[in-house]
C-alpha cells in the first residue's frame, strides 16, 4: 500500500495565515498540534515548534523530533501580489524541489512539497472506478440536498451565486444506466 498524502501531517500557508503567523514584517513563534479522537478522548498525536519571520528574508522554521532525533530546519516564504490586487499570496519554497507550494507534507523526517516523495499518492487515486462511481453519484445528491436547503443562496444581484454554479456543475454530473449496471455487477 502506499503512502497517502491525506494520512500525513501537513503544515499549510492557510493554517499560518489564520493563525497570525503571516503578518508584514512580524516574527512569531508556536507549536503545531495533531491530534486524534474529539471531546474527552482526544489525543495528542503530534507536535512541532515552528518560527515564522516575514521580515526582508521570510522565512518558517520548524523544529521537532523524528525517531528519537531532533529536526530543525529553515524552509523560505515568499509572497507574490494578488490578483486581487489586495495584498500579497503566500507560498512556501520547497527545500528539496524549489517549487513553490501551499502545502508541505511529511513523509519521512522532513515537511517537503508533494512532487518530492516518489510513491505517495491521495485516497481518490487508491479506489477503484466503482468505488469513485458509488463516490460521484453520492456527490450528486449532496449537491441536489444543499441546493434545496432551506438558507441556501442560489441568487444575489440577480446572477447566480459561485456556490450554486459549483453545485449545478456536481448535479449534472448524473450516471448513465449503463454506468449504474456496473455498479450491480
Amino acid at each position: 500500500m502506499p503512502v497517502l498524502y491525506d494520512d500525513c501531517l501537513k503544515v499549510s500557508v492557510s493554517f499560518l495565515k489564520r493563525h497570525g503567523y503571516l503578518k508584514p514584517d512580524h516574527c512569531q513563534s508556536g507549536t503545531i498540534f495533531w491530534s486524534v479522537g474529539e471531546g474527552e478522548s482526544k489525543e495528542i498525536t503530534a507536535r512541532i515548534g515552528i518560527s515564522v519571520n516575514t521580515y526582508r528574508s521570510p522565512y518558517i522554521e520548524l523544529y521537532y523530533t523524528c525517531n528519537s532525533k531532533p529536526v530543525n530546519y529553515r524552509v523560505q516564504l515568499v509572497s507574490i501580489p494578488s490578483n486581487l490586487g489586495k495584498g500579497v499570496v503566500w507560498f512556501f519554497v520547497c527545500p528539496h524541489t524549489g517549487k513553490r507550494c501551499r502545502k508541505l507534507y511529511l513523509v519521512g523526517e522532513r515537511f517537503l512539497h508533494r512532487k518530492a516523495f516518489i510513491g505517495c499518492m491521495y485516497k481518490k487515486q487508491t479506489q477503484s472506478k466503482r468505488w469513485r462511481l458509488w463516490d460521484s453519484i453520492l456527490d450528486c445528491e449532496d449537491a441536489k440536498e444543499k441546493i434545496h436547503s432551506r438558507y441556501f443562496k442560489k441568487h444575489y444581484n440577480g446572477k447566480p451565486t459561485k456556490r450554486y454554479s459549483q453545485l449545478l456543475k456536481k448535479g449534472e454530473k448524473i450516471v448513465s444506466p449503463f454506468e449504474l449496471e456496473k455498479l450491480f455487477r
